[in-house]
């Protein structure tokens, strides 16, 4: 694979995987001037420490389904999950909690997710945030990005997408630390 390759496989950014490189943390093979990535590598790599983390995430989503879903796939895992319907709710509990990770709704009713992320990262810039979205390509997404980095999942996902998603950003926060 190539370094945009095993970038959107891990759903983090080109820059996280830069960084990775730079600390000897990822498995790969430098190709002249170019990084290349052995998927079974990657996956090993992953599997190493990421079940092994158990993280407290927060979850910001107006619709009871997704919330429900998110948190008993990750309570399965070991993680200790909290969920909002509403990002009042959510700022409250980043402002009094601390949190290895929020996955955040980008549309919500009152204040969106771009507003809420503003805030979340107005309170803990370092906070990890994963954005969940149907809605990729809109002006709440546009408005999100000014915030700075965050992994995107969309809508529609499933138990493994949730899995594979949480399970690498906590492995790469992990190998940051």
């Amino acid at each position: 694979m190539t370094l945009s390759e095993v970038a959107d496989y891990l759903r983090v950014t080109q820059k996280t995987i830069y960084r990775l490189l730079e600390q000897g943390r990822i498995p790969a093979i430098k190709v002249g001037r170019q990084w290349r990535f052995i998927r079974v590598a990657v996956d090993r790599w992953l599997a190493t420490n990421a079940n092994s983390v158990i993280a407290q995430v927060l979850v910001i989503d107006d619709e009871e389904v997704i919330r429900d879903l998110i948190q008993e796939t990750l309570e399965e895992r070991g993680h200790h999950v909290r969920c909002v319907s509403n990002a009042h709710d959510g700022l409250e509990l980043v402002k009094s909690n601390s949190f290895d990770l929020v996955l955040l709704d980008l549309k919500m009713p009152g204040m969106d997710g771009a507003e809420l992320l503003h805030e979340i990262k107005a309170i803990n810039p370092k906070l990890p945030v994963i954005i969940i979205t149907g809605y990729p390509e809109s002006e709440i997404m546009a408005r999100a990005l000014k915030e700075g980095p965050f992994t995107i999942m969309n809508k529609p996902f499933s138990e493994s997408d949730i899995i594979n998603c949480v399970d690498t950003f906590l492995k790469i926060t992990q190998s940051n630390n």
